[in-house]
């Protein structure tokens, strides 16, 4: 017997059906003598439909009542699940966040998860129940109020509970077959992977892939968690994101020898620029800058520097964002701008980032060479470049970032012989 944690998305829940269907695999895997602890979220865009209703009779929400509203999203979907279970001739035991013991900090709307007491889930567990918990959600001691974790939260959810639990596996299901070398949606002849290391998946999550989120990732990591990505419309086997000093009876024999040296390709449209131009180039200006950002809340990835202008000695800093802090953070610089002492600012929210990601980039050479070369016989122009050890980032035009995708991806020579089964449609 072995405890097993799934997660179900949105769109795997999205209406009575496929509830029913979800239900039905939760049985089978129960019937098979596990012990099943199922994380759920919101049906289908029930959690953005409800954001919307909130926006429509408060243009800023109340961050505490707007937690309350947009849990009620995924106690929905656990009680219909529950109850599909129940018809089916087994006993399901549906519990809100706080009922299954996700405490988080005090943050609404994007708390993080501090202690797991899953104290009632373990003993509906040994009366032989089927656990269902709603995701997304928690409680904080202090404040004694419904917290959500932000997006992707029901996958951290699901993670956190294999952790406490020390469940055998955390499997999660969306509508894609597993984890891709690209977005099939975006690259067509992306082909689905057996396996990849939790180092590059966190890579891949952190640059634009939303099959797992990452925060679900590094919680994964830092606790061994084994996680199994599947699809709710298929029983084959998914991708494993595995560490491979802790799961290697996972690893065929000699294969840990040998990392891949592209594991896949990641792309990102949801990021903005801000070039700071004319600032003094003397020590202290750039920290400055970046103090002011953070402030505002922004969170910064990728950072160039200009080489200084000798007649002037001024520089400008170019640096990425997510789109939804640009507005904040410009706010924010430009009140500052004559204390920095600054010329301009511009933004650009019309970019995209490409991302190559692969543990074997540490030990052969040759990698940039080919991204730059694949670009460059396209035509398309780099505004910005980022490195780690396993990852090769560059900011282009926001067009060309799918003919880019697919350029790059043939020319590692990660193209599929099919083009790749997408059920849903969301990635989620």
């Amino acid at each position: 017997m072995a405890l097993i944690v799934q997660k179900y998305g949105g769109s795997s829940v999205a209406d009575a059906e496929s509830i029913k269907r979800v239900a039905k695999r939760i049985v089978d895997a129960r019937r098979a003598g596990h012990e099943v602890v199922v994380a759920v979220s919101a049906m289908g865009d029930t959690t953005d439909e409800l954001l919307d209703l909130a926006q429509q009779v408060a243009p800023i929400p109340a961050p505490r009542e707007l937690d309350m509203l947009l849990s009620s999203g995924e106690r929905i979907s656990m009680a219909l699940l529950a109850m599909a279970i129940h018809s089916m001739g087994f006993e399901a035991r549906s519990f809100t966040g706080s009922q299954a013991g996700m405490i988080t900090d005090a943050t609404h709307g994007a708390a993080r998860i501090v202690d797991v007491t899953p104290i009632r889930l373990r003993e509906a567990l040994d009366e032989g129940a089927i656990v269902i918990v709603a995701g997304f959600q928690g409680f904080n001691r202090d404040t004694r109020d419904i917290t959500t974790l932000g997006r992707g939260g029901s996958d951290t959810t699901a993670v956190a509970l294999a952790a406490a639990l020390s469940a055998d596996v955390c499997e999660i299901y969306s509508d894609v077959d597993g984890i891709f070398t690209a977005d099939p949606r975006v690259v067509p002849k992306a082909r689905k992977l057996s396996r990849v290391s939790s180092e590059e998946m966190l890579e891949l999550a952190a640059n634009g892939a939303k099959v797992l989120y990452i925060r679900a990732v590094e919680y994964a990591r830092r606790h061994g968690v084994l996680i199994h990505a599947r699809s709710t419309f298929s029983s084959s086997e998914g991708t494993w994101v595995l560490d491979r000093s802790r799961h290697h009876e996972l690893v065929p024999e000699g294969e840990e020898m040998e990392e891949p040296i592209v594991a896949g390709v990641a792309t990102d449209l949801s990021q903005a620029k801000i070039t700071v131009i004319g600032v003094p180039d003397v020590p202290g200006k750039a920290a400055d800058i970046f103090k002011i950002v953070a402030k505002s809340g922004a969170n910064v990835d990728m950072i160039v520097q200009n080489v200084s202008a000798a007649a002037t000695s001024r520089t400008d800093i170019s640096f990425t964002l997510p789109k939804t802090d640009a507005t904040t953070a410009l706010k924010a610089l430009a009140a500052e701008q004559s204390e920095v002492g600054f010329e301009n600012l511009v933004h650009d929210d019309q970019i995209g980032k490409l991302s190559v990601v692969g543990a074997g980039m540490r030990t052969h050479s040759g990698v940039s060479a080919t991204l730059f070369e694949a670009l460059s016989l396209t035509g398309v122009n780099i505004e910005m470049i980022s490195t780690s050890e396993i990852r090769i980032s560059v900011v282009l035009r926001g067009d060309d970032l799918a003919e880019a995708a697919r350029v790059v991806h043939t020319a590692y020579g990660l193209d599929g012989d099919t083009d790749a089964t997408v059920h849903a449609g969301t990635g989620r």
